[in-house]
């Protein structure tokens, strides 16, 4: 890249920081993506990969493959530490080296992070879904409670070992309910059939209805689908205590369990910190309509990080297709502000909501005008993630692998990886008796994965999307 030209820096190779990065191709501008993972992951499938549905590499692509051909943006592996909006410059580890990288303009686009609203203990002994790595320790996990479960001799224990706790009513916790539920009772439990073990699934959800933005018909059916499928719920539920083999509701109820998925809310990265104004509700950057973080008309923020109002005063939601739009949006009005010309303000085109929740069953509000529900649902669920997805052969590869689990519930991908003991752990000491704490390192964990732990000022891209013309209508 030459120096002669203005610089655009992009944190965060997200949705947002994507589509700006692909608004800049081929334009007067230099662009460097600075990104802590150097693959971008397709997040709605990230259940399907924690579910063993899914080869990771079907949904993660490395950062460097997607713009090799593209001669004015360039990829820097590393994590932001500092941003100084005064000297124009943002602070990056690059493995042991700390590097200093000005700009003319940054577009900040580092995603979200689960909310646990004050509860940040839960977070000890709860497993998430945002990253790759969260998907692989899960799957990981799932697989070896249920080779316990075969051997112990204990009943009680024994239910535990296969009762799942899902937290959240929202689309990701009905996918990774159903998901696991099928995966539970129709390809483990024919090869545990001689033990004749019994799995549960129960989806907590504080409101007392699924998928709160959606219609009442569309909440109503997915209920009946969950229901359908032998999900368990619990509405109208809050969790007060995660520990590390039971799960306590406000109710009194105590659901014996090993697993629980923390699928109930987000907020934005901790990289939001760094610009050192005065946060909005879930941690989230105050911005104007043209995507300029207030008094600091030089950086833009975007998708899950902004909180940018429409026109009734409410901040628009934490959506993949938010982030995308106005991830072009922040790069359109950067080429206008080189040029001369006035900013655009945020005009979001909603296509409307769609979740799956298993097999032929889904519910979907295209436009927000037309409701479907079940297998017409489903297929038009299938359809738009196959499009998104980055890659023909991925596409081609994934649509074999969703026919073949269609016709013979089969799931090719059920692989424990199980660490060597003389490996050193990258985090905390565990014990090497049943189950260890589970957001610390775990003996099972695969050794290559990277690493995605929770870290102050650590900020998550965890919204990354193929570079296409698309809009996706998928929930976050």
């Amino acid at each position: 890249m030459t120096s002669q030209r203005p610089k655009v820096v992009i944190i965060g190779a997200g949705f947002g920081g994507l589509f700006a990065a692909n608004e800049l191709t081929g334009k007067a501008v230099d662009v460097l993506l600075i990104d802590r993972n150097n693959f971008h992951t397709f997040t709605p499938l990230l259940y399907q990969v924690a579910t063993s549905a899914l080869d990771p590499s079907l949904i993660a692509q490395p950062i460097r493959t997607i713009f090799r051909r593209t001669a004015n943006v360039n990829f820097l592996f590393g994590e932001v530490t500092a941003i100084d909006d005064a000297t124009q410059t943002v602070t990056v580890m690059a493995g042991d080296h700390e590097m200093v990288e000005s700009y003319d303009y940054l577009i900040v686009a580092a995603g979200s992070t689960p909310n646990y609203f004050g509860k940040e203990e839960f977070r000890q002994h709860a497993f998430e879904l945002r990253t790759l790595r969260d998907a692989l320790r899960l799957r990981n996990h799932v697989l070896n409670l249920f080779e316990q479960a075969v051997w112990t001799k204990d009943d009680a224990r024994q239910q535990a070992l296969l009762t799942i706790v899902v937290v959240g009513g929202g689309p990701t916790g009905l996918e990774t309910a159903g998901a696991v539920y099928e995966l539970y009772n129709h390809v483990l439990s024919r090869e545990y059939a001689q033990e004749e073990l019994q799995a549960r699934v129960v989806l907590v959800e504080r409101s007392p209805h699924l998928l709160d933005p959606y219609p009442p018909q569309l909440r109503d059916a997915a209920l009946a689908q969950v229901h359908s499928l032998g999900v368990e719920t619990m509405l109208g539920r809050a969790v007060t205590a995660i520990n590390e083999d039971s799960v306590q509701l406000d109710d009194g109820t105590v659901i014996p369990t090993y697993t629980l998925v923390w699928a109930a809310g987000v907020k934005a990265a901790p990289l939001a910190t760094l610009l050192k104004v005065e946060l909005q509700r879930g941690g989230r950057v105050p911005v104007e309509a043209t995507a300029q973080v207030v008094g600091k008309p030089r950086i833009y923020v975007v998708g899950d990080m902004a909180h940018m109002e429409d026109k009734e005063g409410r901040p628009f939601p934490m959506l993949i297709p938010v982030a995308q739009q106005q991830g072009k949006l922040a790069a359109h009005n950067i080429l206008a502000a080189l040029a001369g010309q006035p900013q655009e303000r945020f005009v979001y085109h909603d296509r409307g909501t769609m979740a799956t929740i298993g097999r032929s069953r889904a519910v979907a509000w295209i436009y927000n005008r037309v409701p479907l529900t079940g297998f017409p649902a489903w297929l038009a669920w299938l359809g738009l993630h196959l499009v998104m997805l980055l890659g023909f052969s991925k596409r081609v590869t994934v649509f074999i692998n969703w026919a073949w689990n269609y016709l013979t519930y089969d799931r090719a991908v059920r692989i424990i990886w199980v660490q060597e003991k003389s490996e050193p752990t990258q985090r905390d000491s565990f014990p090497e008796t049943f189950l260890p704490i589970r957001n610390k390192a775990r003996p099972n964990e695969p050794v290559a994965a990277p690493s995605e732990e929770q870290q102050p000022l650590r900020y998550q891209p965890d919204r990354a999307e193929a570079i296409r013309n698309h809009e996706t209508v998928r929930e976050a």
